[in-house]
């Protein structure tokens, strides 16, 4: 199977917002990182593609069908930020409701997971930590046996060794090739150590849809007085930034320009700093 998800001309339109024809892939067996600023559209695009706001236009399909029956729910393992259950039950009463939901639930493997990541299994998940309620939610998409884990800032206010871990858990998680991973996150350096593919939206639309490693091995800032930057050709700069001492130039051909410009001081860039030129930068 080529592809576990592919979002084509996907649309919503708000009163102070629209999620305007996104277009991408989740190939099978990727971790694909979905990025953008607060307000991009994110999350509206997850809702959307999982049915769960009505969109206006364009095709969903995931694990290569266009309706969300009851099968594909079961294959898909779904986790968002904050408390994904009600808080007064136990992880063991948990797993009694999910018996319930769940015709795939793994009753053995939900209790292998709580003991890895020491999940007590007779605590209200209440009195769970937030690294804990989110060690808890993923769990659970692996407990049913999931191909895809849509995951919507999973990691946000957890502390690094938590983190760490959940990072682990899906690189583990994608081995099987029948295994992919969309997630959003604006944690971009989690990205950087996880994900195949970065999608990155802005203002509602797909500003670009690359390989990790081709944004780390291609892209590069410039940084340059205001002689050197008057002396770029414009048709190599995809935004600039004017700084208090410095310009700093966005490109995404490093070694072409440093070849063009070899006077020029030209370093890798980071996804959070591409993401900032992008959309802080003029020029676009």
């Amino acid at each position: 199977m080529a592809n576990a998800l592919r979002v084509s001309g996907l649309t919503k339109t708000y009163k102070d917002f629209v999620l305007d024809h996104v277009s991408f892939t989740v190939p099978s067996g990727s971790i694909v990182g979905l990025i953008g600023e607060n307000g991009a559209g994110k999350s509206t695009t997850i809702n959307a593609a999982l049915g769960l706001i009505q969109k206006e236009d364009g095709t969903v399909t995931i694990l290569e069908k266009e309706e969300l029956d009851e099968d594909v729910k079961e294959q898909i393992g779904v986790v968002f930020d904050g408390s994904n259950y009600p808080e007064i039950l136990s992880p063991r009463k948990l797993n009694r409701v999910m018996k319930h939901i769940y015709r795939t639930w793994d009753e053995q493997e939900w209790f292998r997971l709580l003991e890895q990541f020491s999940l007590p299994p007779d605590k209200q998940i209440k009195q769970f930590s937030k690294g804990m309620k989110m060690k808890l939610a993923i769990s659970a998409a692996f407990s049913h046996h999931s191909r895809l884990l849509v995951l919507d800032e999973a990691t946000s206010g957890l502390d690094p060794v938590v983190r760490d871990d959940i990072l682990d858990m899906l690189l583990d998680f994608v081995q099987d090739e029948g295994h992919s991973i969309l997630v959003s996150s604006h944690i971009t350096s989690d990205l950087e150590k996880i994900a195949d593919y970065i999608v990155f939206i802005h203002g509602g639309r797909v500003v670009f849809e690359r390989p990790k490693d081709e944004l780390a091995e291609k892209y590069g800032i410039v940084k340059c007085g205001a002689a050197q930057f008057d002396a770029l050709d414009k048709s190599d700069i995809i935004s600039y930034r004017r700084m208090d001492y410095e310009w700093q130039v966005l490109v995404s051909d490093r070694e072409r320009i440093q070849e063009r410009y070899p006077k020029a001081m030209v370093i890798p860039a980071t996804i959070d700093e591409i993401m900032l030129l992008y959309v802080k930068g003029e020029g676009k």
